[in-house]
């Protein structure tokens, strides 16, 4: 990587270039090294340039709100981008249709939605990440996802051009979807009802009550490790961790939590090596016993 090159371009951006910086407190694992360029993105014109010049020529990982990505501890020889706030607007359109930035949280948008009396989006309040994320993996609880209330999507590709993509163009399966790995979500409209604000309230509070319940909260954790793997078993994942896994176990500060066998948590200056042994520990132990292969739905970057 030629970080005197993004150094001297770095110059002409408004944004904000870091180098050499600690990406540890930027996810709830609260896990990770460094990375050689953190870009924090401030206007699309100056993603575009970026994307025009380096687009090609570098390794990027785009960073939302953290809350389901475990960063590695070495260092990232690549650029970090975080799109700041100028990528959080939320926009009411006529018929219930709401637009929000990829770095508008999901809570925000839930919140958004109730103070305008528009339904659909209670689920969003119980979802711990972004806009851009949940597009990335089609996020969901309590039997709602992304795809549901998806119209359209922008993006931009890595030599920098700005696409629409329609919701009916994009094959959107659980926790997962078929758009390119290199796209940057920009922004998303989704459709919503209109709907009681009384009515909504109720619906969230209900929703995060049974969250509440059934999940642990106020802890370094990634949220759901693996996808629940619907081809394979009739069985959830926490099922699955339970009778093939002793629920004691350990590696280093990583282990799993009590009140939801699918949630890891970093119980005391866990590294990434110990999060990675564990995840990989239970994956071989509920194959072994199960048959079942699980899958990742946190995203590593390494």
């Amino acid at each position: 990587m030629k970080i005197e090159e993004i150094k001297n371009f770095s110059k002409k951006l408004k944004s904000q270039f870091y180098f050499n910086y600690d990406l540890k407190k930027l996810n709830w694992f609260n896990i990770g090294g460094k990375t050689k360029v953190y870009f924090k993105v401030e206007s699309l014109a100056d993603l575009i340039l970026f994307l025009k010049k380096f687009g090609k020529k570098q390794k990027i990982f785009v960073l939302g709100a953290g809350s389901n990505t475990l960063i590695s501890d070495k260092i990232f020889d690549g650029v970090v981008i975080k799109l700041g706030k100028n990528f959080s607007n939320i926009t009411i359109l006529p018929n219930n249709i709401i637009v929000a930035g990829s770095s508008c949280t999901d809570k925000k948008l839930s919140d958004y939605a109730l103070e305008n009396e528009v339904g659909g989006f209670e689920f969003l309040s119980c979802i711990p990440g972004t806009i851009g994320g949940g597009l990335r993996m089609n996020a969901g609880c309590f039997d709602k996802e992304f795809k549901d209330i998806l119209i359209s999507i922008q993006a931009i590709d890595r030599i920098g051009r700005v696409i629409t993509i329609p919701a009916k163009k994009v094959l959107f399966e659980y926790r997962s979807n078929d758009l390119a790995d290199d796209l940057i979500f920009l922004s998303a409209s989704f459709k919503g009802l209109k709907k009681n604000k009384n009515e909504i309230k109720k619906e969230i509070h209900k929703l995060k009550n049974k969250k509440n319940q059934s999940q642990p909260n106020r802890i370094k954790t990634g949220g759901s490790t693996f996808k629940n793997p619907i081809n394979q078993t009739n069985k959830k994942v926490w099922e699955l961790i339970k009778e093939s896994v002793p629920l004691d176990t350990k590696f280093g500060g990583a282990g799993i939590s009590n009140k939801h066998y699918n949630f890891f948590i970093n119980e005391k200056n866990a590294s990434f090596n110990d999060m990675n042994k564990l995840i990989e520990f239970v994956i071989d132990n509920v194959e072994k016993k199960t048959g079942v292969k699980l899958e990742k739905e946190i995203k590593i970057l390494e």
